[in-house]
C-alpha cells in the first residue's frame, strides 16, 4: 500500500506493537481538521506511549490548550503530549539508579545471603521468584523477588493476589514481606536497566482489583508504562500499597503514578525514597 509515494506500515491498533519494536521518539497526527473526534481520540489513545506526540495543526489546534509548536521537514505541528524523561534528565536519573543500586547490592550483600539461607532452610524450591510483569512502553520484563510462597502455590501471573494471613505464604516469606525484604533482588533489575529505584510499581499480568483486570478497568492504566517502573514509588509511600481488594485502590495508585510522571525530577525521587525507608523502619505491611 501507499500514500502520498510512502509506504503504509500499519494501522492504529499496529502502533503499539511498532512504537515498541522500533523504538520511536515521535509521533506525528495528520488528519484533516474536520475530524475532531478522531484526532482527540488518536490523542487519548496515544499518550500512553513514552513518545513525543504532534499534530500537523487546523482549526482544533485552538482548542487544545497548547502553545508549544515545532517544525517537522517544513511542516508545523503542535505538542500534543511529550516524553516524561528526556536527554541529561534520562541520563542523571540512571546514573543515580546505578550508583545507588550498585552500593546498595554491595552493603546488603551478606543479609541478602542469610536471606537465600533462610528460604533453603524453611521450605523446599529455588531463593528467587521470577515473574512477568509489564514494564517501560508496556514491554515484558522479568522481575527478581526473594521467593515467599511454597513452591506449589505459587501464582507466576498474580491471578490471585497475596493477602494478609496468605496460607500460601512460609513462615520467612511472611517475615520478608513484613518488612519488604522480598524486593531487594529487584536491585538487580535496576543495575539491568529493566527498572528504576522509583517508579510505578511493576504490575504482573493478570493482576486485578477485586475481580476486574488493572488493564480492563481504568482508561489510563497503561499511562503509567511511559517511565520505568520502580521498586518503590509514590503511591507507595503515600499509603495506596497492600491488597487491590476495591477498584477505588487502584484508582488512587494510578493517580499517584501519574501525578509522579507530571511531576518528576530528582529531587522528587530524592524524597521518595527518604521516605520508603522511614516507611520501612516503620513497618508499615508491603503489598
Amino acid at each position: 500500500d501507499q500514500l502520498v509515494g510512502e509506504r503504509v506500515l500499519g494501522g492504529l491498533l499496529d502502533l503499539g506493537d511498532f512504537v515498541r519494536r522500533q523504538e520511536v521518539d515521535q509521533i506525528v497526527v495528520a488528519l484533516p481538521s474536520d475530524a475532531e473526534s478522531r484526532i482527540l481520540e488518536l490523542r487519548k489513545s496515544l499518550m500512553r506511549f513514552p513518545v513525543d506526540i504532534g499534530l500537523a495543526p487546523g482549526p482544533l489546534s485552538y482548542a487544545l490548550d497548547t502553545s508549544r509548536s515545532t517544525v517537522i521537514d517544513g511542516v508545523p505541528v503542535i505538542e500534543l503530549g511529550r516524553r516524561p524523561i528526556t536527554g541529561w534528565q534520562y541520563i542523571l536519573k540512571r546514573l543515580m539508579d546505578l550508583t545507588i543500586a550498585s552500593a546498595a547490592c554491595l552493603l546488603a550483600a551478606p543479609l541478602m545471603l542469610l536471606i537465600a539461607a533462610l528460604i533453603k532452610l524453611d521450605s523446599p524450591g529455588p531463593v528467587l521468584f521470577r515473574q512477568k510483569r509489564y514494564g517501560f512502553n508496556n514491554k515484558l520484563i522479568d522481575v527478581f523477588k526473594f521467593r515467599t510462597m511454597y513452591v506449589d502455590q505459587q501464582d507466576d501471573h498474580a491471578a490471585r493476589l497475596a493477602t494478609l494471613d496468605d496460607p500460601r505464604i512460609t513462615r520467612v516469606g511472611a517475615f520478608l514481606r513484613r518488612w519488604s525484604m522480598d524486593e531487594l533482588p529487584q536491585l538487580l533489575n535496576v543495575i539491568g536497566g529493566q527498572m528504576s529505584l522509583v517508579g510505578p510499581r511493576p504490575h504482573a499480568t493478570l493482576a486485578k482489583a477485586a475481580d476486574t483486570l488493572y488493564t480492563e478497568l481504568l482508561d489510563d492504566y497503561a499511562s503509567r508504562h511511559r517511565v520505568k517502573p520502580g521498586i518503590t514509588g509514590l503511591a507507595q509511600v503515600r499509603g495506596w500499597r497492600g491488597e487491590t481488594d476495591t477498584h477505588e485502590k487502584l484508582i488512587k495508585r494510578l493517580e499517584c503514578d501519574l501525578e509522579y510522571i507530571d511531576s518528576w525530577g530528582l529531587m522528587l525521587d530524592i524524597r521518595i525514597m527518604l521516605r520508603t525507608v522511614w516507611s520501612v523502619i516503620e513497618g508499615e505491611n508491603a503489598r
